[in-house]
């Protein structure tokens, strides 16, 4: 989908996240896109065009075509045009339960920065930030995701982190929080579940995962209600039934989920729906 020659006015965002897949966005921002927020997933992408400049890790970042993006789970950012062009980009956001399923308990791969210029990430990456318009079919992201983290591994070097981790304990834990997201979720309840000491079983979690138990739990259940308010449930309805308290509990960890409340998001999302006419985003992943 190549849309260079004619950048529409208004900021738009084409979303693809059919379910149990990895969830990959297109967009386009003239100025402002994101206030600071945290993803629990890798975020590997591409500026497409113009100048996509971000806070990380304490300085400005400038994105540009030719490299690769490679934002750390849970690792504050956000985004905005570095110049009056606009910018255009793609991204793909990897569960980091998906890079585990290849490397089997190492510590998460960190590479410092945000960018990367290295060419084995450009090449790991360049399935998941084809166009929108090329699904993924099931083999060619399996193979996709090994080749990512074997790149994700090599460039990042040595693991940071804890040396030993207990990866089935956590990988137990894990599993409980995907089958019980209806009800409320306790270190106790994971501590049985795992079998491991709740405040190892907390740092194992971070180390393997790349975010907190509470926060895995609440982004989970925004996953969920990104896919209601898409299948167009009022936000109120929408909030009870992924199991917040209420409105406003539901937008507080939205906005700093995805930098932006949650109607901002929304709107994107049908702008580039007027612009594309017949396109259907699907519902959010379950991971």
């Amino acid at each position: 989908m190549d849309r260079d020659k004619s950048l529409p006015a208004r900021d738009w965002v084409l979303r693809n996240a059919e379910p149990g897949r990895i969830e990959r966005i297109e967009a386009w921002f003239g100025g402002h896109g994101y206030d600071p927020h945290r993803h629990d997933t890798y975020s590997i992408g591409r500026t497409m065009s113009g100048v996509q400049s971000f806070h990380y890790k304490g300085s400005m970042r400038h994105g540009i075509p030719g490299n690769t993006l490679v934002l750390h789970p849970d690792e504050l950012h956000d985004g905005m045009a570095g110049t009056e062009a606009g910018f255009r980009y793609r991204m793909a956001y990897v569960d980091p339960a998906l890079i585990q399923q290849v490397l089997g308990g190492e510590s998460l791969p960190y590479v410092p920065g945000g960018l990367s210029d290295d060419l084995r990430l450009y090449n790991a990456s360049q399935p998941f930030v084809q166009a929108m318009d090329h699904p993924l079919d099931s083999l060619e992201e399996q193979d996709a995701l090994f080749d990512l983290a074997m790149a994700l591994r090599a460039v990042a070097g040595k693991p940071r982190g804890r040396k030993m981790l207990d990866y089935q304990a956590t990988k137990r834990a894990r599993d409980f929080i995907m089958a019980n997201l209806h009800m409320t979720i306790t270190l106790g309840m994971l501590e049985h579940a795992s079998g491991r000491e709740r405040w190892s079983l907390s740092r194992d979690f971070r180390a393997l995962f790349g975010t907190s138990p509470y926060r895995f739990v609440t982004l989970r259940r925004l996953d969920l209600f990104r896919a209601l308010i898409l299948d167009q449930f009022t936000l109120v309805d929408a909030a009870l039934a992924a199991g917040f308290h209420d409105q406003s509990h539901m937008t507080r960890h939205f906005t700093i989920c995805y930098g932006v409340p949650p109607m901002r998001w929304l709107e994107r999302i049908r702008a580039q729906r007027q612009l594309a006419g017949s396109y259907k985003p699907g519902p959010a992943p379950v991971r």
